[in-house]
């Protein structure tokens, strides 16, 4: 049985799994689906269509499920779906998608959104990211896997940060920062292979090495980015990380950050 303060508002077709906690003056309304086990705390606003997955963390205050910040939003039913095991902590404003993108803004499993950080209007969310306090993504963002973003950074719309990358703190992200790489800045240039953050993953220290290699035939060689490309696959393309950081480089539509001592 679902533990809803007495003082809690729910309206709309709202569909609690078992167990899950709704906290004093928190306002559900919509078409809202939460998972068993999750956890809703004080003042949360959750609105429009949205759907959290079991074993979640909504801390005090804040708000899922919001009209999305952009001038041509016309009020269309887009959502927000959230996975499972994910921790919001006090403050987070995760808002809905646009019909101009996707339609939905999407937080994969395991994620931790640190106190104040924002995800806009149709990001992709990957699983086990996190993001630190005040991190903000503008819209259309895509974070790839256990990448990190550190305090009061912002990313750029339709930017995307690799998996696996570190941003660093107090950084503006405006270019695409490719996987398993550091950036930082206040316009982010790139600081080398995430090598700690790779260990802590489970990475070997072959893949790391063949990694640090990938990065200096790509950023600091100053070939051509085709034939370093080349070069980077004829030595190492039977190597998943390195054919995914080379797709990530060809896919980009708003550039790569460049390494900071060519920037």
């Amino acid at each position: 049985m679902s533990k809803v303060h007495p003082t809690a508002i729910i309206k709309g077709e709202v569909e609690l799994g078992e167990e899950v906690e709704v906290g004093p003056y928190t306002v559900i309304e919509g078409k809202v689906i939460i998972g068993d086990g999750t956890k809703i705390g004080a003042r949360v606003s959750i609105k429009g269509k949205v759907s959290i997955g079991s074993n979640c963390e909504v801390h005090d205050g804040a708000i899922l499920g919001d009209e999305p910040q952009h001038l041509k939003y016309a009020g269309e039913e887009s959502e927000v779906i959230v996975g499972n095991n994910v921790i919001i902590r006090e403050y987070v404003t995760i808002h809905r998608g646009t019909a101009i993108d996707k339609m939905k803004t999407v937080i994969e499993d395991g994620v931790m959104l640190m106190a104040y950080s924002h995800v806009a209007h149709d990001c992709i969310v990957r699983r086990g990211v996190i993001m630190a306090n005040c991190a903000t993504l503008g819209g259309h963002v895509e974070v790839g896997e256990y990448a990190f973003i550190g305090g009061l950074s912002a990313v750029h719309q339709w930017a995307r940060v690799g998996a696996y990358a570190m941003v660093g703190g107090l950084s503006g992200v405006s270019l695409d920062i490719p996987p398993y790489v550091r950036a930082s800045g206040q316009h982010a240039h790139l600081y080398g292979i995430n090598t700690i953050g790779l260990e802590r993953r489970g990475f070997s220290k072959e893949t790391i090495a063949i990694l640090k290699r990938a990065y200096r035939i790509l950023f600091r060689s100053g070939m051509l980015k085709e034939d370093a490309i080349a070069l980077l696959l004829s030595e190492y393309g039977d190597h998943k990380e390195v054919r995914n950081l080379v797709e990530f480089i060809r896919t980009s539509k708003r550039g790569v950050a460049r390494d900071a001592g060519r920037g």
